[in-house]
């Protein structure tokens, strides 16, 4: 059995940085959610992108 903590964070191709890319795509994926419900419109157009 592996004793890896794999909330801690590590630096390069670790179990635990394959964690923390998931939770801070979620959390990207949900901003870009609440952006467009308040203000209408995509993200690219909210930041003036498009």
């Amino acid at each position: 059995m592996n004793n890896e903590n794999r909330n801690e964070f590590k630096p390069g191709f670790t179990a635990g940085a394959e964690n923390w890319n998931g939770r801070l795509a979620m959390i990207g994926f949900a901003a870009a959610l609440i952006i467009e419900l308040v203000s209408g419109e995509g993200v690219l157009h909210f930041w003036g992108l498009m």
